[in-house]
């Protein structure tokens, strides 16, 4: 008991750091955040106390609107789109297709790039005036059309198809790592059984691939709330508030306008919002867990 009471005491030493540094840093930032989002604060932190009258002025304001509505279709669409593609390319890469590592980190490698890459990327390619659109019509075709970057009904899909283009690489990874631990006596039965191999991922593959797609959505869905940097590089938001974000509202106002107490407003918000999302799922994953533990 003594040399385990003495590792234990050693370990907590060794976390003090962290857990200071969570409590301080994010925990007492967090709460500094929350109080300005209370006050009149505009350049300077104020402690003029004035009730709800920011988060009032928040949700009355149509840009803040319109940029929480981009983001619920910018956010569903994409974790959508990056479970699905990164599931069917490990799907496609479980075959044990030649060069498949190859192919691997060519479909991993656009997760490694920032944001901004991202953006600036496919900002170019679609340009309609140096990118794809342009490109196809050089060749021949002058009715092709593809300006969604420009394009005030399109441009939150061009951001989830430069999105997803990023994203379903990691989705791809978890996704294939949790397929080359399934057992291979089930393959073989399935297709002793006469089942096609569609059939078998779908049926047999994909249920229990649950826990590692919802880790992975999981993250993604995480990132959609704190989407700035590729919405700046693609579109800095336009065509007018076309893609227009959460994040990007409040960095317009904490460094633009220097409106502290409405940009901490909204930034409690979107706190608010990742807890309420976050929570339950993490919940039951806790009360799966320990169902499971209990069946064992």
């Amino acid at each position: 008991m003594p040399m385990k009471r003495k590792r234990n005491l050693s370990a907590t030493i060794a976390l003090l750091p962290t857990w200071l540094v969570a409590v301080v840093v994010f925990i007492g930032t967090m709460a500094w955040s929350i109080r300005l989002s209370f006050t009149n604060s505009t350049i300077f932190p104020s402690s003029t106390y004035v009730g709800l009258a920011q988060y009032a002025r928040l949700f009355s304001s149509a840009k803040w609107l319109a940029s929480l509505h981009n983001v619920l279709i910018f956010g569903v669409l994409y974790v959508s789109g990056c479970l699905l593609l990164g599931f069917l390319l490990a799907a496609a890469l479980d075959r044990n297709i030649r060069f498949e590592s190859t192919f691997r980190t060519i479909f991993l490698y656009p997760y490694a790039m920032s944001f901004v890459v991202t953006g600036l990327i496919w900002q170019w390619m679609l340009n309609p005036t140096l990118g794809i659109q342009a490109s196809v019509r050089a060749l021949g075709w002058e009715s092709f059309v593809f300006d969604w970057v420009v394009n005030r009904d399109m441009a939150i899909y061009a951001l989830v198809l430069a999105g997803v283009w990023q994203g379903a690489g990691l989705v791809m990874v978890i996704a294939l790592a949790g397929m080359r631990g399934i057992e291979t006596e089930q393959w073989k039965a399935a297709r002793i059984d006469g089942i096609p191999v569609w059939r078998i991922y779908v049926s047999i593959v994909l249920p229990q691939l649950g826990p590692a797609l919802a880790a992975a959505g999981m993250l993604l869905a995480m990132g959609v709330i704190k989407t700035y940097d590729i919405v700046v590089a693609m579109t800095n938001g336009g065509p007018g508030n076309a893609t227009e974000v959460p994040a990007k509202f409040i960095m317009d106002n904490l460094f633009g306008r220097q409106n502290l107490g409405l940009a901490t407003a909204g930034a409690t918000v979107l706190v608010l919002g990742v807890v309420t999302t976050i929570a339950p799922l993490r919940y039951a994953m806790h009360v799966r867990g320990k169902a499971r533990g209990g069946v064992r």
